[in-house]
C-alpha cells in the first residue's frame, strides 16, 4: 500500500506521516536529505531526535527506487521523507542533462517506488510547491514544474493521499477510490 502525504513547508506533513507509522514495530525511515551546511545538519539532527529510537534509518539521497525495493519487504512500514529533497538532489546531479531526461529518470524512480509498495506498506512525504513563487533560474523552474509532475505520478499510484495544512491532514484519496 502506498500512502502519499503532501503539504507545504512547515505544514506538519512529516509529523503526520510519522504518526501513520507509530503502531508499527519494524519501521524503516528512508532519509533523502544531505547535510551540506550547518543549517541542514541541524534540521536533520532535529528529525533524528524526534523519531523513535527503534526505527531503522537508511540514508539515500538519489536511488530511492532501489532503497525501497531493498528495504520495504523487511519491515512493517517504510517511511520515505522526502520526495522533494530527493528530487532536488536528482536535479542537481543531473543538471547537465535536458529536462526531459531528468523527468524520465524521476518518473522511473517513482514507478519503482510504487511497484515496491504493492507488496508492502510505504508512506511517502512530499512538498506542494505549486502555490509558491516562480523561481528566477531555469533549474529552479524545472525543479518546481518537475516536482508538480512527480507529485501527480506519486498521487496517481498511491492508495491514499493526504494533504496536510496547518497540521491538519485532509484525506484526498482513500483505498478503493481507484489507482
Amino acid at each position: 500500500m502506498l500512502s502519499l502525504v503532501i503539504g507545504g513547508a512547515g505544514s506538519g506533513k512529516s509529523r503526520y506521516a510519522e504518526s501513520l507509522c507509530a503502531k508499527a514495530e519494524r519501521v524503516v525511515y528512508l532519509a533523502t536529505a544531505r547535510a551540506e551546511d550547518a543549517e541542514m545538519a541541524a534540521r536533520i539532527q532535529h528529525h533524528r531526535e524526534n523519531r523513535p529510537a527503534h526505527w531503522a534509518v537508511v540514508e539515500e539521497p538519489l536511488e530511492i527506487g532501489n532503497a525501497v525495493e531493498q528495504h520495504a519487504g523487511g519491515c512493517d512500514i517504510l517511511l520515505l521523507d522526502c520526495l522533494t529533497l530527493w528530487l532536488g538532489n536528482l536535479c542537481w546531479a543531473q543538471r547537465e542533462n535536458a529536462g526531459k531526461h531528468i523527468q524520465a529518470v524521476a518518473f522511473r524512480e517513482v514507478e519503482r517506488l510504487a511497484a515496491a509498495s504493492i507488496a508492502s506498506n510505504v508512506v511517502v512525504v512530499t512538498n506542494e510547491v505549486g502555490c509558491g513563487l516562480v523561481p528566477d533560474t531555469p533549474l529552479g523552474r524545472l525543479f518546481r514544474d518537475l516536482q508538480g509532475r512527480v507529485n501527480q505520478e506519486a498521487a496517481r499510484s498511491a492508495d491514499c493521499v493526504y494533504h496536510v495544512v496547518a497540521g491538519i491532514p485532509v484525506a484526498l484519496k482513500q483505498p478503493g477510490a481507484g489507482r
